[in-house]
C-alpha cells in the first residue's frame, strides 16, 4: 500500500456544523500552524453563502491573509463559476469545484441538477487556468445520498469520464454521509476513470469506517485522503453526516515521514484548543490514545 497525502480540510468541511463561529485571525493561525507542522495542504474555506453556512463567513480574508507560497498549499472549495471568479480575484490559486452524484442532494446543496453543474464546469476549469491555477473535480454523495439512498458507481464513473469534466486536475470522490464500506470505495477508486487526474478520497467516520476507507481507497489508487482536527465536520444539506475522519487518526495510520510524536503531539494540542473554542468534543482515537497513560509508547505525550 502507498502512503498518501493528507489534506486537512478542518477549515472548511471541520467547522461547517459547528454552533460557534472562528474569527478569520483564529483561523489564518490554525492554517499557519497546520502548514508549519508539515500538513502538505488544506483546505481553508467555501465560497458557500454565509446566511446559510455562517462558519465559513470571512474565507476571503483569509486567502487574503495568507502568502502566495502558503496558498499553494491551500483549496477553497466552490460550486459555480462565479465562486471561482470571486476565489480568484482575492487571490485564491487551487479550488474545488463540487458537485452531487445525485441529483436531490445537489439540489438540497447547491439549488441545480448535476447536470447543470458538470455543464458549468468548462467553464470553471478555463477562468483556473487562465489564472495559473488547479481545479478540482468533487463528486459528492459519491456512494450514498441521504435522500436518495444509494447512488449506482456507474453513475460516478460517468461523471468522472465525461469530457466536459477532464481539464480537472484532481478528482475528489467523497464518502458524504460517512455510509461506504472498504469494499465499496476500494472498488470505486479502482475502476474510476481518472487518468493522470490526481485521486482524492474525502471520507466520514459516521459508522466508523473512516480511517478503514481511506485506506482502502490509498489500495484502490487514491493518492490523497482528506481529514479534520478531532473529526470536526460534516454537510449541513446532509441529514446523518457525522464529522471527518480524524486527521491525527489518518496520520497515525499512515505514518508520513514528516509525521513524528512531537508534531503529532502537536496537532492533537491544536485540536483540543480548537475544541475549547467551539465546545466540541473530539472523535479522534488517536487523540485519545495520546493522552492516554502508556507512557512507555512514544507517541503518548508527556
Amino acid at each position: 500500500m502507498t502512503t498518501a497525502l493528507l489534506r486537512d480540510v478542518t477549515l472548511r468541511d471541520g467547522l461547517q456544523l459547528t454552533g460557534k463561529t472562528l474569527d478569520v485571525a483564529t483561523r489564518v493561525d490554525l492554517a499557519r500552524t497546520l502548514l508549519r507542522a508539515g500538513v502538505p495542504e488544506l483546505e481553508i474555506g467555501s465560497m458557500a453563502r454565509p446566511d446559510l453556512v455562517p462558519p465559513m463567513a470571512g474565507s476571503l480574508d483569509i486567502v487574503a491573509a495568507l502568502t502566495p507560497e502558503e496558498l499553494d498549499r491551500c483549496w477553497i472549495w466552490v460550486a459555480t463559476p462565479r465562486h471561482v471568479e470571486k476565489a480568484v480575484a482575492a487571490g485564491a490559486k487551487n479550488v474545488q469545484y463540487c458537485f452531487s452524484a445525485s441529483d436531490a442532494h445537489n439540489k438540497a446543496n447547491i439549488g441545480r441538477l448535476t447536470e447543470d453543474s458538470v455543464a458549468a464546469m468548462p467553464t470553471a476549469i478555463d477562468i483556473v487556468k487562465e489564472a495559473g491555477g488547479r481545479i478540482q473535480l468533487c463528486i459528492a454523495t459519491s456512494f450514498t445520498c441521504p435522500f436518495d439512498g444509494a447512488v449506482d458507481p456507474d453513475r460516478v464513473r460517468g461523471i468522472v469520464a465525461d469530457p466536459r469534466t477532464a481539464g480537472a486536475d484532481d478528482v475528489v470522490l467523497a464518502d458524504t454521509l460517512g455510509q461506504a464500506h472498504p469494499g465499496q470505495v476500494r472498488d470505486l477508486f479502482a475502476t474510476a476513470p481518472v487518468g493522470d487526474r490526481r485521486p482524492v478520497f474525502h471520507g466520514h467516520d459516521t459508522w466508523g469506517m473512516g480511517v478503514a476507507n481511506a485506506l482502502a481507497a490509498i489500495d484502490g489508487g487514491a493518492q490523497v485522503v482528506d481529514g479534520a482536527l478531532a473529526g470536526l465536520g460534516g454537510c449541513p444539506f446532509a441529514p446523518g453526516a457525522s464529522g471527518n475522519t480524524a486527521s491525527e487518526d489518518l496520520l497515525f495510520a499512515t505514518r508520513p515521514d514528516y509525521l513524528t510524536p512531537q508534531v503529532l503531539a502537536e496537532l492533537v494540542r491544536a485540536g483540543e484548543v480548537l475544541l475549547a473554542e467551539l465546545g466540541e468534543a473530539s472523535r479522534s482515537k488517536a487523540a485519545q490514545g495520546a493522552r492516554s497513560e502508556a507512557k512507555a509508547f512514544d507517541w503518548v505525550i508527556g
